[in-house]
């Protein structure tokens, strides 16, 4: 199959890396076009306002080409789609991130809108991620993901859009997979003010999560629980009910 990657960790992460040489030692066609640095938190961001530069970069893998944007994760998916490669692609997908993406998370996150992306144009995407602890297994969420799109959802004939997360633990230890819902995830932003050299005051954003109401069904429980989740994702953002609400109660 002809597969193409991205993630917002940046062309060199390790997670992309682990995942290429999964899918390339299966037989696909792999190609990566992903930001030149660290892009996380990206969101679907795009960029309208300046030049997207495009290089090669060398990663050490025998059969694979890569290529490094100057841009956003939204932006790899589209360039990679629309200049860089030429194949049709049977998957585009995003990762493996080095952390988790879960809940409201994937509002925000560059590894997940990437995967969007690739799903709004009309392909098959799926957001990696690897809730990352000091061990930082990605060799077996890689040949998960590989085994995945060869042998179970090559067979779907329609674009689907797929956010999954695994615990960062040895295949052993994980109970199992578990198809579910996105979470609350819930933040307390906390705003740190320091000076910089020239005495002019910062705001650097810290804060951890918020321990909200455990709902067992969802992404945030189950991966907490040792599971690996995979939540199918659809944006659609129209508030029916709202509508309906309006319509009987204002105009």
């Amino acid at each position: 199959m002809n597969i193409l990657l991205t993630n917002d960790d940046g062309v060199y992460a390790e997670g992309i890396r682990a995942l290429a040489r999964a899918l390339i030692r299966r037989g696909h066609n792999v190609i990566i076009t992903a930001p030149d640095r660290e892009r996380s938190a990206a969101g679907h961001s795009i960029t309208i306002s300046n030049p997207l530069r495009v290089k090669e970069a060398e990663l050490g893998i025998e059969g694979l080409k890569a290529y490094k944007i100057n841009g956003t994760p939204a932006d790899c998916v589209k360039l990679g789609v629309e200049k860089l490669i030429d194949f049709k692609p049977d998957f585009i997908i995003s990762g493996i991130n080095d952390g988790s993406n879960l809940g409201y998370d994937v509002l925000y996150s560059g590894t997940v809108s990437a995967a969007m992306e690739a799903w709004m144009i009309g392909y098959k995407a799926i957001a990696v991620s690897l809730a990352s602890s000091s061990t930082r297994n990605f060799a077996y969420p890689a040949r998960f993901i590989e085994e995945l799109v060869s042998e179970k959802l090559y067979k779907i004939n329609q674009a689907v859009l797929l956010n999954i997360n695994f615990p960062d633990l040895k295949e052993n230890q994980i109970k199992g997979v578990k198809i579910t819902k996105l979470g609350k995830s819930q933040y307390e932003d906390k705003f740190e003010e320091r000076i910089d050299p020239m005495g002019n005051s910062y705001f650097w954003l810290t804060g951890g999560s918020i321990n909200c109401k455990k709902e067992e069904d969802t992404d945030i429980y189950l991966l907490n629980s040792n599971y690996i989740t995979i939540t199918p994702l659809k944006p659609v953002l129209t508030d029916y009910n709202t509508i309906e609400l309006l319509d009987n109660n204002i105009f």
